[in-house]
């Protein structure tokens, strides 16, 4: 699971900490599509009507898979370590 959250924050696919409703899955895609993130919301209501019950999957296996923020910006950094 490691390896799909690293690559998810490597494509620039995170959930951010300020703009998120539920769990920032929208908002996090709306980010990484250019899209404010009540689009992106508005926009998965309407495939939500369309193709019904399909993303009431994909929302929390994404919430689980898509890092933070905060996490991904941490695991980018560079561990710093001195030798004394």
């Amino acid at each position: 699971m490691t390896d799909i959250r690293s690559s998810f924050a490597r494509q620039g696919l995170v959930r951010p900490r300020d703009g998120q409703v539920l769990g920032g899955v929208c908002a996090g895609i709306g980010r990484r599509l250019g899209l404010t993130p009540w689009t992106t919301r508005l926009l998965f209501v309407l495939v939500l009507m369309v193709l019904p019950g399909s993303q009431l999957l994909v929302y929390p296996v994404l919430w689980i898979l898509m890092p933070t923020e905060d996490a991904a910006t941490a695991a980018a950094a560079p561990a710093t370590c001195s030798a004394a």
